[in-house]
């Protein structure tokens, strides 16, 4: 259940989504949100941010997602970015990058998946490598949002340890404009706001403040990001499903045939209502792990993000194809902008991590099933 504070921030969020609308200047957006304290809600009071967590996060970018204008950069910036440079930055790196990922005057990427490792931080071969006190990354990322937008990017690299010679995840911040740090856009199909890049890293130089945290805790502070992203992700995907939802229940209230709302109908009314009871159910397990997270129970967070990530993205799905149905032929106009989230939805099921590696880890960690891999 929401708090008193939080209801309060879901009604002050979802006012400024309806003023922007749907299709609007998502930049002049992201620069009002920032301005009203909204895109740092989850930061630390003292470099500029709200003092809340991810439960105040996922609420900011739900509701901009119900009122048909989500932030997808909310997922990476602040969420994912923010939440390690906070937990596990130098006091320079925070001071640096805080204040502006919480005033929406600097943005930051990030940078994991590659085209034969995807997510699996066991798999990247990114590597870094000491030269001096420099750093050299050599590499490549896929399916990288906002980097032409973003004044950095997180990278994930691995690091050879020194007494087993075994490679482990670090993490480092790479400025847009570094010298062999190259970006390619992808053409996707999906119409974003945010683009999708490929990255190349050509022996990157970065000096040795680059490193966000202890090379020996690299695997720590990734999954202090990825169980955010989760998180948010699930945010998204409640937020895109209440919006399609509405349009769904205002069409079948107002659309008459032979003088009855094709809303008295049960062939209408009954998919609406259970898509409506599995976004509840959804959003019940999102809260669950955004307090768990915020508790600082990263275990109990890391298995409750994936599974309303999992939740979220099928209530997505079945919520956006219900609206479409009811719309009929109305559903494929633009107009309406239904059409648009049939391929939009989607990304809460791929993105970040795929439904069958979250059925694996549940298969594997919460039941303790062998692995068939």
């Amino acid at each position: 259940m929401d708090t008193e504070d939080h209801k309060a921030l879901r009604e002050a969020v979802a006012a400024l989504g309806k003023r922007h609308g749907r299709g609007g200047d998502t930049e002049q957006l992201w620069s009002d949100a920032g301005k009203l304290g909204y895109l740092g809600v989850n930061l630390p009071e003292k470099h500029g941010g709200g003092g809340g967590g991810i439960s105040e996060l996922s609420i900011v970018l739900e509701e901009l997602g119900a009122a048909g204008c989500p932030l997808l950069m909310l997922v990476v910036s602040p969420a994912i970015c923010g939440t390690v440079i906070a937990r596990f930055g130098t006091e320079d790196q925070k001071q640096q990058w805080l204040p502006g990922l919480a005033d929406g005057t600097r943005l930051m990427a990030f940078g994991i998946t590659e085209p034969d490792a995807g997510s699996n931080s066991h798999r990247i071969t990114t590597t870094a490598r000491k030269d001096g006190t420099d750093w050299l990354l050599t590499g490549r990322k896929v399916f990288i949002s906002g980097v032409d937008i973003a004044d950095a990017t997180l990278i994930v690299g691995r690091t050879e340890d020194a007494r087993t010679g075994r490679l482990k995840p670090c993490l480092f911040i790479v400025p847009r404009d570094t010298p062999g740090f190259t970006r390619r856009p992808i053409d996707m199909e999906l119409n974003a706001a945010e683009k999708q890049f490929e990255l190349v890293l050509d022996d990157v130089r970065l000096p040795a403040d680059a490193l966000v945290g202890d090379e020996d805790a690299g695997l720590l502070q990734l999954f202090a990001g990825l169980n955010p992203e989760r998180i948010m992700t699930a945010a998204f995907a409640i937020g895109m499903g209440r919006h399609a939802l509405a349009k769904a229940i205002g069409y079948a209230r107002d659309r008459t045939v032979w003088n009855t709302p094709i809303g008295a109908h049960q062939a209408i009314a009954h998919p609406l209502a259970q898509a409506h009871i599995e976004l509840e159910l959804a959003r019940l397990m999102m809260q669950k792990a955004a307090a768990l997270y915020d508790a600082g129970d990263d275990t109990g967070a890391g298995e409750a993000a994936n599974m309303a990530k999992y939740a979220a993205g099928e209530a997505c799905v079945k919520a956006v194809d219900q609206a479409v149905h009811t719309l009929g032929g109305n559903g494929l106009t633009r107009e309406y902008g239904l059409a648009r989230l049939i391929t939009a939805a989607r990304v809460a099921r791929i993105a970040p991590v795929s439904r069958e590696m979250i059925l694996n880890y549940v298969s594997h960690q919460t039941l303790g099933l062998p692995k068939s891999y």
